[in-house]
């Protein structure tokens, strides 16, 4: 089942308005103080919160790490980095003293009551293709228990006040290049100034070493999360994007299935499931094989640093396509929905300005653009001039120094109000 909505997560973010009143009085006589850091990721200790905290420790600043559960602090300490339950006294006491927070998804990835004063670096977590934030109308469902007469508009109106104020918090937004900024702008309503075209820091991952050692590193790690593999067998990621707790249409048949794997076996080629952490959909071939496996957030939680380690990506509407530009990654555009996905959720730009025209719409279709990209160079090249094409669009910096251009700007961010402290 799903674990999660838009429409649920407004109508638990209406209930602890309450809450957020009562944090903002106690952040208006708490002090913060004037270096310590704390840092939270809705997916762990990872993403570009994980890049950062390197960066910011090495410089020397005092930093915790606000963790959701058990798991989260077994990572931690394995890395050395010390951490505190973000719902504690004491995850409320560290976020209401810090001069910076550091986020990848939302406040809630810190103690979200004790968030207002600080300086918020929200790193986000992916190019957007999909339209979010205030750009969406997703984000502001209210609950489905309103119905859709007067009290569900009234809810929808409280919730962009609460979006937008809560976005005005936000210092620093970065931005891989100055065409994607102006999603970030839009979506937080921030102005030019706090959206640095710095390039992510969660991608500087992908430029550092040369194009061996990251392949090196990322099948090793791929070993470890999904069960050895042939060091000759081409993998497949397949990253369904998030429909708002409902499940992924794209679940293959039985038919499918048998297409799928045939295709795997004549190239001798492995496909990694990996399902979004707050979706759902059942991936289990008929006849168990070795050919299909999963990789879900449970076992990888970011899977960004891996993508060196893969010979194609299959994804629908996911961010992962501009990430994987950067390797440059062969990708299979499977999206059923695309129409009442643009409906519902809308793009930037259009469908066709990232898949062209060769979006399909059911995994025959998928696997048959699998069997062209392993078994027809031309094919391959065309999928990989695509690629690069994009990467050229959206990414301004390949250097693998993102995240020192982000710390800097934080800095940047952090001398006027020092300067009248």
């Amino acid at each position: 089942m799903a674990s999660f909505s838009f429409g649920a997560g407004n109508a638990a973010k209406l209930a602890r308005l309450p809450l957020y009143a009562a944090g903002r009085l106690a952040t208006l006589v708490v002090p913060r103080t004037s270096d310590e850091w704390v840092f939270g990721c809705a997916v762990g200790i990872a993403d570009g919160a994980l890049a950062l905290w390197d960066v910011a420790r090495a410089h020397g600043h005092p930093a915790v790490w606000l963790v959701e559960n058990d798991r989260q602090a077994r990572d931690a300490a394995a890395r050395g980095i010390p951490s505190i339950p973000k719902h504690s006294l004491r995850g409320f006491w560290r976020t209401a003293r810090a001069r910076v927070v550091v986020v990848t998804h939302g406040f809630g990835d810190a103690n979200r009551y004790a968030v207002t004063g600080a300086f918020v670096v929200q790193l986000w977590h992916g190019i957007p293709l999909k339209r979010i934030g205030l750009d969406s109308p997703e984000t502001l469902r209210p609950p489905a228990a309103l119905g859709r007469g007067i009290l569900s508009l009234i809810a929808r109106r409280i919730l962009r006040i609460a979006y937008r104020r809560a976005a005005q918090r936000i210092g620093v937004l970065p931005a891989a290049s100055h065409a994607v900024r102006g999603r970030l702008e839009s979506a937080f309503a921030l102005p030019d100034a706090r959206v640095p075209v710095t390039g992510e820091p969660r991608v500087d991952v992908l430029s550092r070493a040369s194009p061996a050692e990251r392949r090196a590193a990322a099948r090793q790690r791929l070993d470890a999360a999904a069960g050895p593999l042939d060091a000759s067998a081409r993998i497949v990621l397949y990253a369904p994007t998030w429909r708002d707790g409902e499940p992924d249409p794209a679940v293959p048949s039985a038919d499918e299935w048998r297409g799928i794997v045939e295709v795997l076996q004549r190239h001798d080629a492995v496909l990694l499931v990996r399902s979004h952490p707050l979706g759902a959909g059942e991936y289990r071939p008929p006849a168990p094989t070795e050919r299909v496996r999963s990789l879900g957030s449970d076992l990888v939680a970011d899977v960004t640093p891996l993508l060196p380690g893969l010979d194609a990506l299959v994804t629908d509407y996911s961010s992962l396509v501009f990430d994987s530009a950067l390797v440059p990654l062969p990708v299979v555009f499977l999206a059923p929905d695309v129409e009442a996905y643009r409906r519902r959720r809308g793009f930037y730009g259009t469908y066709a300005d990232v898949a062209g025209d060769e979006a399909v719409s059911d995994w025959t279709g998928a696997a048959a653009r699998l069997d062209a990209i392993f078994g027809d160079e031309a094919a391959r090249d065309r999928a990989l001039a695509r690629a690069r094409k994009l990467d050229q669009r959206v990414h301004a910096h390949r250097d693998g120094r993102n995240t020192e251009r982000v710390y800097r700007a934080i800095l940047a961010g952090l001398e006027p109000k020092e300067g009248n402290g």
